[in-house]
């Protein structure tokens, strides 16, 4: 059986990558099976009781009876679940358990997330400081509906939600001896950590990106033929000189935004009780942690967001996507030119929208926008008590996709976070590192996670993603038009799980779609 071809990037990934300075840190903050975890210094929380805990193993443990739906399964953000609409704005509704007056604060984070940045000088002092080089003008711009981006489907396609990290292997030699599996990277000194798109006037963009695929068929069991797409990136027209070499590139499409604050909510510890990196149970899986340095914490943090766990807070997550995709400063990315290298000098040099002393959006408005992305509601269930969807969901355990796509969580009791305080959650991740194969694999690593590694996404409500995005686009290059082809694409750790998956029968494949369908 044809196997999918990985994505052809950069040259040989096996390179002499050095540490950097944080690693040092961060692998030490790396906890033993038995070892305390990590905290969450970004968390207000309550300790739980011993019979909390109790109760908490129970509802949390792994299904047993596919005959019927559990006790609150239809309900996958707990008292947070909204209401399913059957529209576009399905992923834009406030937590359901959100008071009026908080209310308030989601709609005006809403308006920032929504906001138009222009450039400097402009008589809308509010607004201006885009760039000079970006992404997109507001987050909305990538994050559309809340919903998931896509790669470019032709030339004319504006309406993308994508673009390229890159990096260089780096960092000091002190440290490679202490760290084995933290990989240094640094950003290209020419083009930054990302390649931006867009400029402002008088600022060429950095690149335009180019995708091609080939056409790769898999046979399936009952005489169905799967057909994969796999894709060859290129920076295009590059706008200030070659890319050094060795560079690495990785393409990246927004996520959905829902429940993350739920997910940020989950405790360090209960997520870590899913780790095996030495697979000691002998399953074949071997999730491992993304360790992080947090810049709001000074501190090593476990990863939770990103495409690898790259980064262990929303705040932390929402400022680095003002500065790097829109070119907007903050009290915790205060440079005005945003992701600019010292070799864009036209760029360090172009006026920014901040007063002297200032940031482009400061932290008002950065926690307000934090606090919208925190509360996106996550929709109900829909059919979860439907045959086929109970079949779809004992299939799914079968084949083994619980043991990354873990079900559920107690999220922690909290004090100052009442949408995601003790909620029963069912998500559908571990927020771990799992290596996917080659046919995944971009050869840039991030923290400790390699160039097949990529943390398990979550789930919930991915079956409203054409409903919301207008197209099906999934992993985090957009690659997979279908469910089906999405778990086609597993490797490493999850092969058995869709190796079994291509030889069940016909009706069981369709059932276990449908069962995601639901989600």
């Amino acid at each position: 059986m044809p196997r999918p071809r990985p994505c052809r990037w950069t040259r040989p990934s096996r390179l002499a990558l050095l540490a950097s300075p944080l690693a040092v840190l961060a692998a030490a903050a790396v906890p033993a099976a038995d070892g305390p975890g990590l905290g969450d210094p970004h968390l207000s929380v309550v300790p739980r009781t011993a019979e909390e805990a109790a109760r908490i193993a129970a509802v949390t443990a792994p299904a047993t009876d596919f005959s019927a739906p559990e006790r609150f399964e239809g309900l996958p953000a707990g008292g947070a679940t909204v209401r399913a609409m059957t529209n576009a704005d399905a992923f834009s509704q406030p937590s359901g358990n959100m008071s009026f007056e908080r209310e308030l604060d989601f709609r005006v984070g809403n308006g920032l997330f929504r906001k138009l940045w222009v450039s400097s000088p402009s008589s809308t002092l509010a607004s201006d400081g885009l760039g000079p080089l970006y992404n997109a003008r507001g987050c909305q711009n990538c994050h559309i509906k809340d919903g998931r981006g896509h790669p470019p489907e032709g030339p004319d396609d504006d309406a993308v939600s994508m673009f390229l990290r890159v990096s260089i292997p780096g960092g000091p030699e002190a440290a490679i001896a202490e760290i084995e599996d933290y990989i240094g990277t640094l950003p290209d000194p020419t083009y930054g950590g990302q390649l931006q798109d867009f400029g402002t006037a008088g600022h060429p963009a950095e690149y335009r990106l180019s995708v091609t695929y080939e056409t790769i068929l898999v046979p399936l069991s009952g005489g169905e033929v799967a057909s994969l797409r796999a894709p060859t990136y290129e920076a295009a027209d590059l706008g200030y000189g070659p890319l050094a070499p060795y560079a690495m590139l990785s393409p990246r499409v927004t996520p959905q935004m829902i429940g993350l604050g739920l997910l940020e909510a989950i405790p360090a510890t209960d997520i870590l009780a899913h780790a095996d990196e030495d697979d000691a149970d002998g399953d074949g899986i071997s999730g491992r942690p993304n360790v992080v340095w947090s810049l709001v914490h000074d501190a090593p943090m476990l990863g939770r967001f990103g495409w690898k766990a790259g980064t262990p807070t929303l705040l932390e997550q929402t400022a680095g996507a003002f500065s790097g995709d829109i070119g907007i400063s903050s009290p915790l990315f205060p440079d005005g030119w945003g992701d600019c290298s010292s070799a864009e000098a036209a760029c360090r040099a172009a006026m920014h929208g901040a007063d002297v002393g200032a940031h482009e959006i400061e932290q008002e408005g950065l926690d307000l926008v934090t606090f919208y992305s925190r509360n996106l509601g996550v929709p109900a269930r829909r059919g979860e008590d439907d045959p086929q969807v109970l079949r779809g969901k004992e299939v799914f355990y079968d084949a083994g996709c619980a043991s990354c796509h873990v079900p559920k969580f107690v999220t922690a009791r909290l004090e100052d976070r009442p949408e995601q305080s003790f909620q029963l959650i069912w998500p559908y991740t571990d927020l771990l590192l799992h290596d996917m194969g080659e046919g995944l694999a971009d050869h840039r690593p991030e923290g400790r996670a390699t160039g097949t590694e990529w943390r398990t996404p979550p789930l919930w409500g991915i079956g409203l993603t054409e409903q919301v995005s207008g197209v099906e686009n999934y992993l985090h290059d957009g690659r997979a038009r279908t469910l089906l082809e999405a778990v086609l694409w597993h490797g490493g750790e999850a092969q058995a799980a869709r190796d079994r998956i291509v030889e069940i029968p016909p009706q069981d494949r369709a059932a276990l779609i449908a069962f995601l369908e639901s989600l």
